[in-house]
């Protein structure tokens, strides 16, 4: 009884942690405040219940090789984000947490056109972003928890409790869960519950 309440304990100080770990990112992720002319939402027109990123539907090559859409990471603290692939055009928002997952949608020369979670787009320097894969979890579901669990199974005991709006590291997925860490806790989650991969993608 008493290893069980310690575990409960232990358990839900993660929460505690990882619910302010994911408020703090979402505060600092803008310094001027993204755009309310954004050209994507992250709301589904049918008004359901988003279940993890949208397909990326048909991919394309752009001019570096690379698929379009496909997604990548920030790879600084402090990043730009531009209304055109120039210096010249205005800062539309400026990112503030390295490692957040975006997704290119465009390129044009050395810029690449990106979207957020919460569906902002504008562009970004190519050598601003990194291929590690990281995701957030569930940020349509915010106040909601999310099981981190010990193996890929609904059945498995979870090790942690995931605020919604967690930045996690993508370590896999298999097209179903995704290995992931945060926090200092390794485990897998559901890959519908993560945004930063697509369904059904698998990652080594």
């Amino acid at each position: 009884m008493a290893r069980t309440t310690a575990a409960r304990r232990r358990i839900g100080s993660v929460v505690l942690a990882l619910a302010c770990l994911g408020v703090a990112g979402g505060i600092g992720w803008s310094v001027f405040g993204k755009q309310a002319d954004s050209q994507a939402s992250a709301v589904p027109a049918d008004g359901k219940e988003m279940t993890g990123s949208l397909d990326a539907g048909p991919k394309t090559l752009g001019p570096s090789g690379f698929p379009i859409p496909r997604f990548v990471s920030l790879k600084t603290d402090k990043i730009n984000v531009r209304k055109g692939p120039s210096s010249e055009h205005p800062v539309a928002w400026v990112f503030q947490r390295k490692g957040m997952p975006v997704e290119i949608v465009a390129e044009f020369e050395n810029w690449r056109r990106i979207r957020d979670s919460d569906g902002a787009e504008g562009w970004i320097l190519q050598n601003m972003l990194t291929g590690k894969r990281t995701a957030v979890v569930a940020p349509w579901r915010p106040g909601k928890t999310i099981a981190l669990r010990r193996e890929a199974n609904r059945d498995s005991p979870p090790v942690a409790e995931l605020a919604s709006g967690v930045l996690a590291d993508i370590a896999s997925c298999t097209g179903k869960w995704c290995e992931i860490g945060t926090g200092g806790y390794d485990g897998y989650v559901e890959q519908a519950k993560l945004w930063g991969v697509y369904p059904g993608e698998a990652v080594n």
